[in-house]
């Protein structure tokens, strides 16, 4: 049996702003035009979403090798044709896109694990999936997040029914590629989660809710957990 793929040693986690009524302009682009040809020069397009809270915001992660690698794949991209012929049409529909977490796996084999194909160039079928990105800021302990999500949090999100399909930590390397922005001084920890649909995402809500262990955390995090509801686009690999 082929183990499954795992992606990636370095990860972005990047939020867009868009213009009013600009989202799917820029998904039926991306999809189209921004997939294939970046994987071609060395990065992996791990997910593309539409975030279910905000209809402005655009949520995708992208991931390489080490951050050398990196820097190399993004200058062949935003230096080569594709970006330059359509970077006018998707820089049109982005207000901000500097929201950028630099991330790395929290601990061996926390990483996606790509089992599934992406869907082919063309397709527009909605999903029905929802993922979740819970991002746990720290206090400014280097170690807090991550031993609070170890000790407390992912044993009361597991408990509730919900698998963590990735677990990342912030990658304090400096940034190898400055013409895009990541938030620095960041010390967070970041989990991701697939549901069915909203109603299963909606049954683990719930469960989470009666738990004295979560509602301790959520509690002593006292605001600093900030939770993403994601419906991955036609061609997103992470939620097929």
């Amino acid at each position: 049996m082929t183990a499954p793929q795992t992606c990636c040693a370095v990860v972005e986690l990047r939020q867009y702003t868009l213009h009013p009524g600009a989202r799917d302009v820029l998904i039926r682009l991306f999809d189209r035009e921004f997939v294939e040809t970046q994987e071609a020069v060395g990065m992996s397009v791990i997910g593309q979403f539409r975030d279910l809270d905000d209809p402005n915001r655009f949520v995708w992660l992208r991931g390489f090798p080490d951050m050398t690698t990196r820097a190399q794949a993004l200058q062949a991209f935003y230096g080569g044709p594709v970006w330059a012929e359509h970077r006018d049409e998707a820089n049109a529909t982005m207000i901000d896109s500097d929201d950028v977490l630099l991330l790395r796996p929290a601990r061996p084999g926390s990483g996606f694990s790509l089992r599934n194909g992406r869907p082919a160039p063309g397709a527009e079928e909605p999903r029905e999936a929802v993922v979740t990105a819970m991002i746990c800021h720290g206090d400014g302990s280097q170690d807090e997040p991550l031993s609070l999500f170890a000790r407390v949090l992912e044993p009361a999100w597991t408990a509730a029914g919900a698998d963590v399909a990735g677990c990342f930590v912030t990658e304090s390397s400096p940034n190898t590629f400055p013409a895009l922005p990541v938030r620095e001084g960041e010390n967070v920890v970041v989990w991701f989660s697939r549901f069915q649909d909203c109603e299963s995402h909606e049954r683990h809500v719930a469960a989470l809710s009666r738990s004295p262990e979560w509602r301790a955390a959520t509690r002593e995090l006292n605001g600093r957990l900030e939770v993403l509801r994601l419906s991955p686009t036609a061609r997103s690999r992470l939620g097929s």
